[in-house]
């Protein structure tokens, strides 16, 4: 049986980090002192913010100690005065606002439009904003088979901890556009997966966490991209040709970021 979930959660507008990089401002943000709540430290501390319309809840990333550390908004003032040597700045608002039409594959939700869940809005939800470092990355002309993960060469102890990953649901997100594939996967810190992915073969697969062999983020990633596309096939074939694209969210992942702390927005099941 196929179910679809239709749904919109949003605050009174929608902000995409690239929009708030580069759109010009009609009207400047209100300066405003924010209280920050780090889950990863269990501790809040002050920031200063002349950037963002910031609102309770928001999901910001800050410069200082705790640079590239998930924070949550929980106040916000108006009324102040302060010594800007004291204080280090909010730097980045995650894009948390999600609307569009959703389907039920296993434990995620899969869409095949392009515009409710691009992997630039979902990596805001999981780590800063990319500092501008130089690396460095190769390729090959191999390949393996999705359908024989034997033949990805993974270590034992790799593919056991990819596989405690896989069915603990790590792999948050993952998509594919064409033929490049895209996947956040979630341990003691947040790693981006990326492959090439045509007529069942993978190749080109790297992972952040810059191993020079395949590891075990790469081989949760593949479990969860052979069971989304079985379900694909199964259910949705038909959406996912006509689009070339989708994009797998887990659920719990999707409810904890962007409806949680939603005051509005409405589901159609």
């Amino acid at each position: 049986m196929e179910f679809k979930i239709g749904f919109s959660t949003k605050h009174q507008e929608s902000r995409t980090l690239e929009a708030i990089r580069t759109a010009p401002q009609q009207t400047p943000p209100r300066k405003s002192v924010v209280q920050v709540y780090f889950s990863g430290r269990n501790m809040s501390l002050a920031y200063y913010n002349d950037s963002f319309d910031l609102h309770r809840g928001d999901i910001v990333y800050v410069d200082g100690k705790l640079e590239g550390m998930r924070g949550v908004v929980t106040d916000i003032n108006y009324n102040f005065k302060i010594r800007l040597s004291e204080y280090k700045r909010v730097i980045a608002v995650a894009d948390t606002a999600v609307s569009g039409q959703l389907f039920l594959a296993g434990s995620h939700f899969v869409t095949f439009d392009r515009n409710t869940l691009p992997a630039a809005k979902v990596a805001t939800w999981f780590k800063a904003p990319d500092r501008e470092e130089e690396t460095v990355s190769g390729s090959d002309d191999t390949y393996f088979c999705l359908n024989n993960l034997e033949e990805m060469k993974v270590g034992a102890a790799a593919a056991e901890r990819g596989h405690e990953y896989y069915t603990g649901n790590r792999v948050r997100y993952i998509s594919v556009d064409g033929t490049h594939g895209y996947a956040i996967v979630e341990g003691s810190k947040t790693y981006e997966v990326e492959f090439e992915y045509s007529k069942g073969n993978i190749s080109n697969l790297v992972c952040s966490c810059f191993c020079s062999y395949n590891c075990k983020h790469e081989f949760a990633v593949m479990l969860q991209l052979r069971e989304t596309l079985e379900l694909i096939e199964k259910h949705y074939a038909k959406e996912y040709e006509r689009t070339g694209y989708f994009a797998a969210i887990n659920k719990e992942t999707l409810f904890t970021f962007a409806v949680d702390k939603k005051e509005t927005g409405s589901f159609i099941l």
